[in-house]
């Protein structure tokens, strides 16, 4: 077994990884890990335990809030799972998404206390914060899992992906489930709360879709 440690490039954002290590592992690290506030990543032996930066749960918390901000404005039913953890041992991945939500499969999972992915969909929505780079690569993880959405922020720019035929990635020009928003505007929202309270910068995103705010295209 080899471990390498890694600090981040930003305050308080360190990580590791270990090789070569079972599935047994991961579930006894997960079991450690308990409620804490530790990402956990497993993809066929190898395994990385990240603990987030402020910049990094800042970002995920402003885009998890306009998520639940623009489906009360466009009326698309969601129920967020946060930062649940997904596995699959069949699959020998799991991991955490920094936020997720349930839209069209929600009454599937209506009503559920534990989500089972041997039985139960994933998410339909996920959101992957990389303000600085994982030591294992997650994309592949969330198309393995079978994720239909996924959303992947680096601190600038907001990216949007959708599964395709082939169980691989592509990048659309709008989210399926938010059309009406193109990610560059979502992007500049996301940035915009973080020199503002949570209050006015709600009330400043609900007044840009009032007003039908649009990004130049």
């Amino acid at each position: 077994m080899t471990a390498v440690a890694h600090a981040g490039a930003l305050p308080q954002e360190q990580r590791f990884t270990l090789d070569d290590v079972d599935w047994a592992f991961y579930e006894s690290v997960l079991q450690r890990v308990g409620d804490r506030h530790i990402f956990v990543t497993y993809d066929r032996g190898r395994i990385e335990i990240m603990a987030p930066s402020w910049r990094h749960d800042e970002s995920s918390r402003l885009i998890g809030l306009l998520i639940h901000i623009m489906g009360e404005e466009f009326g698309v039913a969601l129920k967020g799972g946060g930062s649940t953890t997904f596995r699959r041992e069949d699959l020998q991945r799991g991991l955490e998404a920094d936020q997720c939500f349930y839209t069209r499969n929600l009454d599937r999972i209506r009503g559920r206390r534990e989500i089972d992915l041997g039985v139960d969909p994933p998410p339909d929505l996920a959101v992957e914060v990389e303000i600085t780079r994982r030591m294992l690569p997650r994309q592949s993880l969330y198309e393995a899992i079978g994720v239909p959405e996924l959303w992947r922020y680096d601190g600038r720019e907001l990216t949007i992906c959708v599964l395709g035929p082939d169980r691989r990635y592509v990048v659309v020009e709008a989210s399926p489930t938010f059309p009406h928003v193109r990610p560059q505007q979502m992007a500049a929202w996301v940035a915009a709360g973080e020199d503002l309270d949570d209050i006015a910068w709600a009330r400043m995103v609900r007044q840009a879709i009032a007003s039908g705010t649009r990004p130049a295209r």
